[in-house]
């Protein structure tokens, strides 16, 4: 794999923020999270079909391969669904700080999947992430059922960016796209009898938008899914996926970011979400001077 250029990782840095924004479009938007994620979703895939049409792009994919992207479609509408269930059943600070584990995971995840050896620096950096996150959103007890279904959470979103990397080796970001985004949408619609059941206090499922809810979900579904989405799929052809996970752990802090932009004073920001952001930064720098440096130890005993 590619080690990428400085233009991959800005791009991906504007990815990043533009998931940030998705923060402040869940308060925008009125519908629950099991429906929005199916709205979200079935917005998408229609959005990134009508992209391949008219860019005459090919939409076959043999049934065999089909079925691999769809069960990678099925963890992201998981991962979802467990973001906002942890949400409901925690506290915000308590979803975040569990999601701070992904790059941990994925330290861990990709070499079991890639037959490659755990990076020591990877674990490293991942345990620092969690420490930055932990001081910003000032981490809580007593949320254990919270705290697992964000553990849950970061596990599928690790998994799935890894078993992505390996799908952009035979399909184009716009295929995985679309694949994905319609299994996401199938499976939160079959798990709604589910969620209606049995995580819900007897409120019936919202499918009606209200007031301004249809413009949200496109941009929600434009920009922050079909665009953002392909985008990373497509940059995993060039970065580790380590890297893109350890950098997309800054999605909360440019959502914070953008919430004092858009909020103005109803967001303060506390002396614990400087040193957290410092915290993070520092991790998110360090990473390519580790790799960079990993990588010429290696040479220089090839070369010896």
């Amino acid at each position: 794999m590619q080690s990428g250029s400085f233009k991959d990782y800005l791009l991906l840095h504007f990815i990043v923020l533009i998931w940030g924004f998705t923060a402040i479009l869940g308060l925008l938007i009125s519908l629950p999270s099991l429906e929005l994620v199916f709205y979200r979703t079935g917005i998408a895939t229609i959005g990134v079909a009508l992209v391949m049409i008219l860019r005459k792009k090919s939409m076959i994919v043999t049934p065999p391969e089909l079925l691999k992207i769809a069960g990678v479609g099925v963890l992201i509408s998981l991962h979802w669904i467990f973001f906002f269930w942890s949400a409901r059943l925690s506290t915000a600070s308590v979803c975040l700080a569990g999601m701070a584990t992904t790059s941990l995971w994925t330290a861990f995840v990709e070499p079991m999947v890639n037959r490659t050896k755990i990076k020591w620096y990877e674990v490293a950096l991942g345990l620092m992430v969690i420490s930055g996150l932990l001081v910003i959103f000032q981490f809580e007890t007593g949320y254990w059922v919270g705290l697992s279904m964000a553990l849950m959470s970061a596990f599928l979103g690790a998994l799935f960016s890894v078993l992505n990397g390996r799908l952009t080796l035979r399909h184009t970001p716009y295929q995985i796209t679309l694949y994905e985004m319609a299994s996401a949408s199938l499976f939160a619609l079959l798990f709604m009898p589910i969620y209606a059941a049995f995580l819900t206090d007897g409120t019936p499922i919202q499918w009606a938008w209200r007031g301004m809810d249809w413009f949200w979900l496109l941009i929600l579904a434009g920009v922050c899914t079909v665009y953002a989405f392909s985008v990373s799929v497509d940059l995993m052809k060039r970065l580790p996926v380590f890297s893109i996970n350890l950098t997309i752990n800054l999605e909360p802090v440019y959502g914070i970011l953008l919430a004092v932009m858009v909020f103005g004073e109803s967001e303060k920001m506390t002396p614990q979400f400087y040193l957290g952001t410092l915290i993070i930064l520092i991790s998110v720098l360090i990473y390519p001077v580790l790799n960079y440096w990993n990588k010429r130890r290696k040479t220089t005993k090839v070369i010896s």
